[in-house]
């Protein structure tokens, strides 16, 4: 029986996913050195290099590729496990990990971490901020036990929970603030001002102006919502921005803010989390009390 530990399988992971063994380290809250020790370690039992070791960075090996996804599931295994047995104690006490999307973070999570605070006082609330589709993966994988996301998502295997629904408002320069809110047929005629690729609020947003799949050619990215809305001040065209984040983005900017007459566009903001976690029922309980607090119950 070869002799491999939960904790070198742990570092391996963490090597594997930071591709550097500075980077790695950091991760595990040890030395470099003892990191590299481990591995090495790891790579004498099997008897073969597991992974390429290159300049800045490394490179799993086919053998180190196969460990990998045998390492993964383990973990993923012992994860259950421990949720298993906070299940059976104190089910809201101890370590939950939260992902939450970018569009909603900034804006939402203030108010989140307050009212888990108040009502689970024993609950170690760890962050995660990520793109929806880096946040399925994860939860996917165990590396987070839930996630604030847009709604729906359609995987089978994830539970859904809905939390609220917010509308869209157009953010345009404080000249045209008089002007009648344009149309979505209209808005394709315009300089459309967006978040970049993988941000499911911009698809959202293609969505509401009815591109299709065609990519509006007066088109320019921001890497997020206060970017867009800076870009908007400086004339650069229009954006469209959820209505909670309003308040906080249009503090320094010189910008007019228009909502919709009819056909508002909205997305629907809610948690996610595997089905077979053994802390279904009481992630029901997180998704309440985080629901509450959006209605002011909290």
């Amino acid at each position: 029986m070869i002799a491999v530990t939960l904790k070198q399988l742990w570092y391996f992971d963490a090597l594997a996913k930071q591709r550097n063994f500075g980077r790695a380290a950091k991760a595990c809250s040890i030395s470099q050195p003892a990191l590299s020790l481990q591995i090495k370690e790891l790579e004498a039992l099997f008897g073969a290099p597991l992974v390429e070791r290159l300049p800045r960075d490394i490179r799993l090996t086919p053998l180190g590729e196969d460990l990998l996804e045998k390492a993964r599931q383990i973990l993923f295994s012992v994860d259950e496990l421990e949720d298993l047995v906070r299940a059976s104690k104190d089910p809201l006490a101890g370590r939950l990990r939260l992902g939450i999307i970018p569009t909603v973070a900034p804006y939402f999570l203030p108010t989140i971490i307050a009212a888990l605070k108040s009502k689970f006082p024993k609950l170690d609330l760890r962050l995660r901020e990520a793109m929806t589709a880096t946040l399925i993966e994860e939860i996917q994988e165990g590396g987070i036990d839930l996630a604030v996301v847009a709604l729906p998502i359609s995987e089978p295997a994830l539970t859904e929970f809905a939390l609220f629904e917010e509308e869209f408002v157009l953010v345009r320069m404080p000249m045209d603030a008089d002007k009648p809110v344009p149309s979505p047929e209209t808005l394709r005629t315009m300089r459309l001002l967006l978040l970049g690729e993988g941000h499911c609020f911009r698809d959202q947003a293609l969505s509401f102006c009815q591109f299709g799949e065609n990519k509006p050619s007066e088109l320019m990215e921001g890497s997020s919502l206060s970017t867009l809305v800076q870009m908007v001040g400086a004339g650069m065209g229009v954006t469209l921005i959820p209505e909670m984040a309003v308040e906080l983005e249009t503090r320094s900017a010189d910008v007019s803010v228009a909502r919709f007459p009819r056909a508002r566009p909205s997305r629907k903001i809610g948690l996610v989390w595997r089905r077979t976690n053994p802390l279904s029922d009481q992630l029901m309980q997180v998704g309440a009390v985080i629901r509450a607090s959006r209605d002011g119950e909290v």
